[in-house]
């Protein structure tokens, strides 16, 4: 199978979720640190189309992605009867498709349970021994799902453009804290093995699979808001406390220029050093760095990146990675009005500035290449090498050249709370952001945004730079 074989509506997923979608997961895990794998299963709930599939006559399969799992046995909950199932042939980088054929006699409504294991290979989880933590006692482990890594944790539609809730019961090694993106319902000893204690997680908002998402550690924890708690290793979680003291003022900003925050918990981990990237906006617990532990604040400004995608990522999502500016370009534009509110509206185009920059710096150095575009093509090409700062820098500088040609702040800022409101538990692509853009001014001055869409960074070199020069006399 060629990669133009992946579904229609995202080139980096098998999955077909207009014929069936998954509507909810229960995940039931068993965490084996010794083995480096999970094992366990996952109960999935879907909707499927009532037409058979085309040319053959059968009920429409439910198509899931996978990646080197080991599937064990798939039965349906209602009937109790093992379900016919295939794995496709493997597309690099992308896993594999677990295909689950239907009989005839069942409803729309179907609950699946898949019996599986991880591999140690998992490329979403990260094993850590007691001697990589800070504490030299205990083995850590946590995930990283985005953008294409949940299908090596679980079998899902593995797609921005799918969203459900879950449930979660985890088994660890007692002593050991468990989190996930999702709000903690208790903790229990194992009716036989004491050894080990289940933790239960909701997460009640419809969510796409690439933020899912676990650590298991020697965890402590400091209240640092009314919703809001940072985690760590014991060695830092003051430090991690004095440093992130400012998110809720940060959150309560961005409810100002986005609405209500709907996840309930707010809180921050903070990993190892082997985590790779500077923060990761899983729903109720943000991923960080340790390498932004300053001990002045000065770096602490990811957690406003971070909580942002809150809103825009989490609420509202790009429909397939081709769209991913949506997520990076409006949560990078409004990190810098947090940052502006909190610290003044120069420090803000100071900032927008050199993002700017960075972005020039890097087209001209590093990529020369259609992915400047901000709407991608990425057909059989895995995610992560189409990644750079193009989504978030460019996606920014046009949010904030829209800001400024069509009124200022004080215009643009309801668009963005109308957007969020408008898309909120969605996932969309730039033709509908785009139709809603027109559809909220109502204006001719819009005419220029149709061609911005798949143009090259160069194409459009010339009106970002005016717009930067703008800024530059707005810091004065």
């Amino acid at each position: 199978m060629m990669a133009a074989g992946l579904s229609a509506s995202d080139p980096c997923s098998f999955s077909r979720p207009e014929e069936c979608v998954v509507t909810h997961l229960d995940l039931h895990w068993d965490v084996d640190f010794e083995a480096r794998i999970i094992r366990g299963r996952v109960r999935i709930t879907c909707k499927r189309s009532p037409l058979p599939a085309p040319h053959t006559g059968r009920n429409i399969p439910l198509v899931l992605d996978t990646k080197e799992l080991k599937i064990k046995s798939v039965t349906c909950e209602e009937s109790k009867k093992p379900l016919e199932y295939e794995i496709g042939e493997t597309v690099v980088p992308f896993g594999s498709p677990l295909i689950i054929h239907f009989p005839q006699d069942l409803s729309q409504n179907i609950v699946v349970i898949v019996d599986y294991e991880t591999q140690p290979s998992c490329s979403a989880l990260q094993w850590l021994t007691s001697e990589q933590t800070c504490s030299k006692k205990h083995p850590y482990l946590f995930s990283q799902c985005q953008a294409i890594q949940a299908r090596s944790l679980l079998p899902c539609q593995d797609s921005p453009g799918v969203k459900m809730p879950y449930t979660a019961k985890i088994t660890a090694p007692a002593g050991l804290t468990v989190l996930m993106s999702a709000i903690r319902k208790g903790t229990s000893y194992g009716s036989e093995d004491k050894t080990k204690t289940v933790h239960q997680f909701e997460q009640k908002i419809p969510i796409p699979s690439y933020l899912i998402a676990i650590v298991v550690g020697a965890l402590e924890s400091r209240v640092i808001g009314p919703r809001t708690r940072v985690w760590s290793e014991k060695e830092m979680v003051d430090a991690a406390a004095y440093e992130f003291a400012e998110t809720e003022e940060m959150l309560s900003t961005a409810e100002q220029l986005m609405g209500p925050y709907v996840w309930g918990t707010y809180d921050l981990l903070v990993l190892p050093p082997s985590f790779p990237f500077g923060g990761m906006e899983n729903p109720c617990l943000t991923f960080v760095t340790p390498t932004v532990l300053a001990g002045d604040r000065s770096l602490a400004l990811v957690v406003a990146h971070e909580l942002t995608h809150s809103w825009t990522g989490n609420l509202v999502t790009n429909k397939n990675p081709e769209h991913f500016w949506l997520n990076e370009g409006h949560t990078m534009f409004i990190e810098r009005k947090i940052a502006g509110r909190m610290k003044g509206e120069k420090f803000r185009h100071l900032l927008h500035l050199g993002g700017w920059n960075d972005l020039l710096k890097h087209i001209e150095e590093v990529l020369d290449h259609p992915f400047t575009c901000l709407v991608l093509n990425i057909k059989g090409i895995d995610p992560d090498d189409a990644l750079s700062i193009v989504p978030y820098e460019k996606g920014s500088a046009l949010l904030m050249y829209l800001e400024q040609k069509l009124g200022g702040p004080e215009v643009f800022d309801p668009f963005l709370k109308a957007y969020i409101e408008h898309f909120k538990f969605k996932s969309i692509t730039t033709d509908e952001w785009k139709a809603f853009l027109y559809e909220f001014f109502c204006s001719k001055r819009l005419t220029q945004v149709g061609s911005i869409k798949r143009k090259s960074h160069r194409e459009l070199q010339k009106n970002q730079e005016s717009d930067a020069s703008t800024h530059c006399n707005s810091c004065g």
